[in-house]
């Protein structure tokens, strides 16, 4: 029941140490990054549409 509030908040993405990668390297972990934010903002996108709908049911 109170699982979520029981659940540590993660870390975040720890830095890598972009001095040692290549320029291919670092062109792919641009490509990755950018995939997850992708990610991250369908998911917030999903996340407001279900709230949305959520409010306005109780409104009505």
């Amino acid at each position: 029941m109170f699982d979520e509030e029981e659940k540590p908040k993660p870390k975040g993405i720890q830095p890598l140490d972009l001095d040692m990668m290549s320029i291919e390297a670092l062109g792919d972990y641009i490509a990755e990054l950018e995939t997850e934010i992708a990610r991250v903002r369908t998911k917030i996108d999903a996340k407001k549409s279900a709230r949305g709908a959520a409010e306005s049911f109780f409104k009505s």
